[in-house]
């Protein structure tokens, strides 16, 4: 059965940030995963990890000024410098939570530009190999543009693209099902077709993005079917709760003894 992660930046959210991994691991959560961790030390999140007995399954790598609507910089070309120092921010982090996948924030452009769709494949290539001497993963995900417009990486067959003609061990999939749903349907044959490169999964309901337990998609199915792919990763819950994070939980009840 899936190893599943608490996202800590959408789950538990009545509590302040580093009070959420007590609560994750007291509902069964072996391991999180969150947006960003850089309001917080470094030694501050290894030492919940530690305390609760936690498994840090990713986090995103700096996207700029978030509150000013910035989506990080890889498909930026005037923002190459502060994509770089966004690798070295990152890195402390990564290292001290024993994390082994990050992700890539395209940002907001045209993926029909030229120059926009050349600053990504370079931002992929040096991303990539910053964290490959330290056994980390790179991820790309792609986004409906309904949830953020402007987002340069909104279809899952050009990241699956770009993964394999760059050909990069360390370069994988983001495979977020709510997205995919929003954006091409056909979750199950995309799965099969793109487990090989696929890093992390994500979960939520579609349309509204709540518990995974209805609406459009089948998620006993679809989680049967990443066990018969063999998908051997984390999914990351990444839903907002329709009330308390708990009284949502019956979704993840039948997991519990196995999300480690």
């Amino acid at each position: 059965m899936p190893r599943f992660a608490a996202n800590l930046s959408f789950l538990f959210t009545e509590l302040p940030f580093l009070d959420r991994f007590e609560a994750a691991a007291a509902a069964g959560f072996r391991a999180v995963e969150f947006l960003f961790p850089y309001d917080f030390a470094p030694n501050d999140i290894a030492e919940r990890l530690r305390r609760y007995d936690l498994t840090q399954a990713l986090f995103n790598l700096p996207p700029g000024d978030w509150t000013a609507g910035e989506r990080g910089f890889a498909a930026r070309p005037d923002k190459f410098e502060e994509l770089q120092q966004s690798l070295h921010t990152a890195l402390p982090y990564a290292l001290a939570a024993g994390a082994k996948r990050v992700h890539l924030l395209a940002g907001l452009a045209d993926r029909h530009d030229g120059e926009a769709v050349l600053a990504f494949r370079r931002s992929l290539a040096v991303a990539a190999h910053f964290f490959a001497p330290h056994g980390i993963e790179v991820m790309i995900e792609p986004l409906n543009r309904r949830d953020v417009p402007g987002y340069f990486l909104d279809d899952f067959g050009v990241a699956r693209d770009l993964i394999r003609e760059l050909g990069i061990a360390n370069l994988k999939l983001q495979f977020d099902i709510y997205h995919c749903q929003i954006l091409h349907g056909d979750v199950v044959m995309r799965l099969r077709e793109m487990m090989p490169i696929i890093g992390h999964v994500q979960i939520a309901s579609v349309p509204s993005r709540q518990e995974p337990d209805g609406e459009e998609l089948n998620y006993p199915f679809l989680f049967a079917e990443l066990d018969r792919l063999g998908y051997a990763g984390f999914v990351g819950a990444e839903y907002r709760p329709r009330t308390v994070t708990g009284e949502g939980l019956g979704w993840f009840a039948p997991y519990k003894a196995v999300a480690a």
